[in-house]
């Protein structure tokens, strides 16, 4: 079985430039609502970030090494050019929620255009127009792109970057290649390792379809590779150089070095896992001391509160991951017909060397979803909306896949009508089970199922039809069903876009996402209480830090609040080797800090030389000196202590 792709429009399904440019219009115009509809309703988004950005815009150090607090004392997690883009933002439109969510929902709404042009170039307009409206549509992309997490910017430059490799394909000039590598280079530094997924699939495309030697081939992308890892490494080069007492601690490395950052936490930590905060996860792996109580026992007062990537947020490794719950409702509902359409790919035209278009969509659509896939399904320690990453090349493979089954159609109808009828019905089905798995989701089965009802009928009778018309329109009907389970957690994924802030998700109904770790609404923010603001306020004028607490996730709301220094003793989750006792000592000594608050016993395990000191020179404030009335949350359920050091 063989067919040939060489004109960009499929015969029988050619569109007027008008109506092109109309429908992709429309696709532009629902995405954008998609991502921009109530966006203020994020709240402070997570407000780990939409601290950091207010720490950025107070000095150029914090700027530049992304400072997690006002006060400089730890870096955030992640690379600087995300939260850069975000600082812009909030400088120019003031800091808000909505604010620093601007930038990703924007990439967001850019990625649809970018995403057709590249599919359309060598597929036509229909298959195009489908896989931007597949993209526009995919529910952990949207919620992903309506928070201030950096996916959504990281997704838009990656998309980019295969722009530049199939350009350098393409004309075989190495400076497309060149600018792909640099492209690359920049999305490293906004997500680390995560931009090198789709990395293989973007130099095997060059070297695979590219008309030139090999020698020649293996040279250019020698030279494309000195320039990735030239741009990649610059922003981490800087830093390593920097004394450490110049800059901030880096924030979740073991060492202080952002070069194990890369490797360590999010890198290697990423795929085998690792502990979190002294709380152990189901990771394996760690460096944190376990909690009083034994190992996997939460300290007192935090039971239920378990850290993000495990188990409730990802599930457990295997092949079948990614079609079960938890994860199977953030991207998987058009998974199947993407599989079957890359083995469609595969199958459909006869190999040669270098490649022709359609092996070329195998290469860098095909190898960036499975890559990623794979990635996903065998990962100890990631977030859900990570997935997102998986939105583009999946909608560009149905888009293609559809262009060259409507070719093997025309050839082929019987063949071509089985093909298409088989895949979707199995994914059909697929949908079915996965709303199921959602009871809160499932008052939308019967309406998917009637959808998939009329569609299917319609669908088989205007595919057995020989009148063409009939047959566009039926083989278009049937695809179209598929996508209405995904629209339909799209909306709610929109229209719901105060649930799961902190780490975004796709809506599973009220009340149905993962229960939000350390950073969660309600919990950790109720540490900004306006009494104990009020009192620090008033007694740590001129002081650099007007609290030290144990972690970024408890001490984020009060820098929101307050836009003072706020020490993270411990980083992002508390492990982090910010500062010792002595360290701790020489502050309060210089007349840097005087306040500490502890809660629920967090400052012991790795931190308990800090605790230690703490008893042994500092004398605890009374709740009476600073609160009025009973304190509610924060004075009862997690029993703060509030240490002062003189």
């Amino acid at each position: 079985m063989t067919t040939t792709l060489s004109q960009p429009n499929a015969a029988g399904l050619k569109l007027p430039l008008p109506w092109v440019t109309l429908s992709l219009l429309a696709i532009v115009v629902l995405g954008a609502f998609l991502r921009f509809y109530d966006l203020q309703a994020i709240g402070d988004g997570n407000t780990y970030y939409t601290a950091a950005v207010k720490a950025m815009l107070q000095s150029p150090s914090n700027f530049f090494f992304a400072a997690a607090e006002p006060g400089g004392s730890v870096t955030v997690d992640k690379p600087p050019l995300g939260l850069w883009l975000q600082a812009l933002s909030a400088a120019i439109f003031g800091l808000s929620g909505w604010s620093v969510a601007l930038p990703q929902a924007l990439a967001g709404v850019l990625a649809l255009p970018l995403l057709f042009s590249l599919v359309r170039r060598h597929f036509g307009a229909w298959a195009g127009l489908l896989a931007a409206l597949i993209l526009a549509l995919t529910p952990v992309v949207i919620a992903v792109e309506r928070n201030n997490t950096m996916d959504g910017t990281l997704i838009l430059t990656l998309l980019g970057a295969a722009w530049a490799f199939l350009r350098a394909t393409e004309t075989g000039r190495a400076r497309y290649l060149y600018l792909g590598a640099l492209l690359v280079g920049v999305a490293f530094n906004i997500k680390m390792l995560q931009a090198f997924l789709p990395l293989p699939a973007f130099y095997a495309l060059y070297f695979l379809g590219v008309r030139r030697s090999v020698w020649h081939k293996i040279g250019t992308l020698g030279l494309a590779s000195l320039i990735l890892i030239a741009v990649s490494f610059s922003w981490a080069t800087i830093v390593e150089l920097t004394p450490a007492d110049q800059r901030p601690y880096i924030g979740s490395s073991e060492n202080n070095s952002v070069f194990d950052l890369i490797i360590g936490y999010n890198g290697l930590g990423r795929l085998l896992g690792r502990e979190a905060g002294g709380i152990s996860l189901p990771m394996g792996g760690g460096r944190s001391a376990p909690p009083q109580g034994g190992q996997g026992t939460p300290p007192q007062g935090m039971a239920g509160m378990m850290g993000p990537g495990g188990t409730g947020e990802i599930g457990t490794p295997s092949l079948l991951r990614l079609f079960t719950p938890p994860l199977v409702k953030e991207v998987s509902w058009l998974l199947p017909t993407g599989l079957l359409s890359l083995l469609l790919l595969i199958f459909s035209e006869r190999l040669r060397f270098p490649i022709g278009r359609v092996h070329q969509a195998v290469v860098l659509w095909g190898g960036w979803l499975m890559i990623g896939a794979v990635f996903f399904s065998v990962a100890n320690f990631f977030h859900a909306y990570y997935l997102a990453m998986l939105g583009a090349p999946l909608a560009a493979l149905i888009g293609i896949g559809a262009a060259v089954w409507w070719r093997l159609a025309q050839q082929r109808r019987v063949l071509g009508s089985l093909l298409l009828a088989s895949a979707v019905a199995l994914t059909l089905a697929f949908q079915s089970v996965a709303l199921g798995n959602y009871p809160r989701l499932g008052e939308w089965l019967p309406i998917v199922t009637a959808l998939a009802a009329i569609g299917g009928i319609g669908g088989v009778l205007g595919l057995i039809s020989r009148q063409q018309r009939l047959y566009v329109a039926s083989a278009s009907l049937m695809i179209l069903t598929l996508v209405v389970p995904p629209s339909i957690l799209a909306a709610q994924t929109a229209l719901n876009g105060s649930t799961n802030t902190v780490l975004p998700s796709t809506y599973a109904g009220a009340g149905g996402g993962v229960g939000m770790p350390f950073g969660a609404p309600n919990r950790m923010g109720a540490f900004a209480d306006d009494d104990l603001i009020a009192y620090l306020e008033a007694n740590t004028q001129g002081m650099r830090y007007m609290l030290a607490v144990p972690n970024a996730n408890i001490g984020a709301d009060i820098v929101l609040k307050t836009g003072r220094g706020v020490l993270y003793l411990g980083g992002f989750i508390g492990d982090d080797d910010v500062i010792n006792a002595e360290g701790l000592a020489a502050l309060v000594a210089q007349g840097d800090l005087r306040y500490v608050l502890e809660v629920a016993n967090m400052l012991r395990g790795s931190k308990a030389e800090i605790s230690t000191w703490l008893n042994a020179n500092c004398t605890t404030l009374s709740r009476q000196v600073w609160q009025s009335g009973s304190g509610g949350l924060l004075g009862n359920l997690l029993a703060p202590t509030i240490w002062e050091c003189r």
